[in-house]
């Protein structure tokens, strides 16, 4: 019986140029009467104050980086209050159909709150409902991603953001701050390399989950951080031949994050599952590892979760890579 390989290092891929899909997607470009001097780290949007490249209803605040509120690169953000939604239409405009990511930031509207307001994301073909629970880094901000939909041929695509709210008393509501969008065309995965497994090194992805220029990857130019504990992960399914033997490559390692301690990892292929340890000083190292499992059908499941809890000396959650 021949024996088929699955691995996960670098696959070819096709992507397309994420410049220029939405207007003013950092809000940096200034408001048409903000006086970019002012010391007010909230101002509410009306007819006279609007974001360029977007509309809004509701209560929208534009919102500048101080002492109330940091966000990313100290700038300028967008919090979408009580009925608050923001949009702006782009075209998807390549002659192939495409996947389009969209990346943001989220931060705390306030202090002191009952509740924090989600912020819903939708496009023609999805709506997602994100809420800013737990800071798992350093900063006070979390980034997200979302996959938006397909389309192509000069299609018109409505991007909305807005709030939405739980508890019944919008006084006592931290409402959702929201920045850095990056919106990604993503163009067909090609399988490469005789890899099985489509994105296997998590090179395409909608920013990117850490990438080499910053953390330590063991091949490539990103990877997979699993930082929020126990029974967390990745998962995803290939079709194989039903009957044959296939070996599933991997590397486990730490990101260079100070993140110190023994990783334990469970993976499954099917109906096989197995679990690999890997003791981290946190200076950045990986090790490759393999398992041999049979596709007991034509669908075959594959998971990587991590058993481990792990912080830093800074108390930043942190855990094992995986590429």
């Amino acid at each position: 019986m021949k024996l088929a390989t699955v691995f996960l290092p670098l696959l070819f891929i096709a992507t397309a140029s994420a410049a220029d899909l939405l207007q003013n997607p950092d809000f940096e470009v200034p408001l048409p009467n903000f006086l970019g001097n002012s010391t007010a780290p909230f101002v509410l949007l009306n007819e006279n104050n609007t974001i360029p490249g977007w509309t809004f209803e509701g209560t929208v605040q534009y919102v500048t980086a101080g002492k109330a509120i940091t966000l990313p690169g100290n700038g300028h953000a967008i919090q979408l209050g009580q009925d608050g939604k923001i949009n702006q239409t782009f075209i998807a405009n390549n002659s192939n159909i495409m996947q389009y990511l969209l990346t943001f930031t989220l931060a705390f509207g306030g202090q002191n709150c009952s509740t924090n307001a989600s912020i819903v994301i939708s496009a023609p073909d999805s709506e997602s409902v994100f809420s800013f629970k737990q800071n798992y880094g350093k900063e006070t901000w979390e980034s997200y991603g979302v996959y938006l939909g397909s389309w192509g041929d000069g299609e018109s695509i409505n991007l909305v953001l807005q709030s939405q709210i739980i508890d019944s008393d919008p006084n006592s509501t931290c409402w959702p701050v929201v920045d850095s969008l990056l919106l990604k065309p993503i163009d067909t995965l090609i399988q490469g390399n005789g890899n099985l497994l489509i994105n296997g090194g998590f090179e395409l992805g909608t920013v990117k989950y850490i990438d080499s220029k910053h953390y330590f990857v063991p091949e490539g130019n990103a990877a997979i951080e699993i930082i929020s504990g126990v029974s967390t992960g990745i998962q995803t399914a290939r079709v194989l031949t039903e009957g044959s033997n296939y070996n599933l490559e991997f590397a486990l390692g730490d990101a260079n994050d100070s993140c110190v301690g023994d990783f334990i990892l469970g993976v499954q292929a099917g109906s096989t599952v197995q679990n690999f340890s890997l003791q981290s000083n946190g200076t950045g190292s990986a090790k490759k590892f393999s398992m041999t499992f049979k596709a007991e059908s034509s669908i075959t499941l594959f998971s990587f979760l991590s058993y481990t809890t792990s912080q830093n000396q800074e108390q930043v959650f942190c855990g094992p890579v995986i590429d």
